[in-house]
């Protein structure tokens, strides 16, 4: 007879045997599985050193560009903007970049007449209505504003009635102007720019937030009011300008309302600055493109010297 004992052995020996069998087979797929992750390590780790490898060279590339566009850069622009003026409006823009263009205009024969700041509040869509009333109520006398009524536009008019020598505004009413933007906190307190044959608006990259497209919309219709009311106009960003949230982005796809406007979408380039400037010659010839390294860019890097 079978007893008790020998099922309990029996049975203990099943288990026994379960469980070596479940140790056995979990070690050999772990370490199949091992293998795999060791394997896909090994292909991650040479992807991420090619493309390591790719932007360092990318960056070698841009800053060998940057040296020698700083070399001939000057000779570039020589004399190309010689007796002419003119203003810069900080929209975003880097200090480095601005400090640039300001020297390779003055090696261009021009003269900076100035420059102005402009706050987040321009394209704050909660601050539209107050500087819509504010364009209205500081507008110089016998200066007018634009038909359109969007906030850019009446914006770029109001600068454009004292920042521009075309529109040049007594002494008295461009000191209004200015006051009434800095205390309303449109324009950073600072000495005002004299009025200037052309403008360049500097801005940064791609704007941010919910309402990106409507604040770079504000930007671009406000350097195409610039452009208008002057002898010519620059809109110059960093990368990320060109996208559909950029200000360089919104001016090149509005087609007809900016199309006297240059743009140039890589200014913290050495060529992109020069771009800049040779842009603004390109203004006084009647002419307008769009330059960069931005696929919208289509009239290549630099203007035709």
């Amino acid at each position: 007879m079978i007893s008790l004992k020998y099922h309990a052995i029996s049975l203990a020996g099943v288990f026994l045997a379960l469980a070596v069998g479940v140790v056995l087979g979990a070690s050999g797929l772990s370490d199949r599985l091992l293998a795999a992750v060791s394997t896909d390590r090994d292909s991650l780790s040479s992807q991420v050193d090619t493309l390591t490898a790719e932007r360092d060279s990318l960056l070698d590339q841009q800053a060998a560009a940057d040296q020698f566009a700083a070399r001939v850069g000057p000779a570039a622009v020589a004399g190309s903007l010689t007796g002419r003026s003119v203003a810069i409006v900080q929209a975003g823009g880097d200090q480095s970049d601005q400090e640039s263009v300001i020297r390779l205009i003055g090696q261009a024969g021009g003269t900076v007449t100035g420059s102005i700041t402009l706050t987040d509040a321009v394209t704050d869509p909660a601050r539209a209505d107050q500087l819509n009333e504010l364009a209205a109520r500081l507008l110089p006398a016998g200066a007018q504003l634009p038909a359109a009524s969007d906030t850019g536009s009446l914006a770029g008019g109001l600068l454009g009635s004292v920042m521009t020598t075309k529109n040049a505004a007594t002494a008295g009413s461009a000191g209004a102007v200015w006051t009434g933007l800095a205390d309303s906190g449109f324009v950073q307190p600072g000495t005002a720019p004299g009025p200037a044959d052309m403008i360049v608006v500097l801005t940064g990259g791609a704007q941010q937030g919910s309402d990106a497209g409507d604040s770079a919309a504000v930007l671009a219709r406000l350097a195409a009011e610039l452009d208008r009311a002057g002898s010519g106009a620059v809109l110059a960003g960093r990368s990320g300008s060109a996208s559909a949230t950029g200000p360089v982005g919104v001016a090149r796809a509005a087609g007809g309302s900016t199309a006297g406007l240059s743009t140039v979408d890589d200014v913290q380039t050495g060529t992109g600055r020069v771009a800049t400037v040779l842009a603004l010659k390109e203004q006084l010839d009647g002419k307008a493109g769009a330059y960069g390294s931005d696929r919208t860019a289509s009239n290549g890097a630099v203007p035709t010297a």
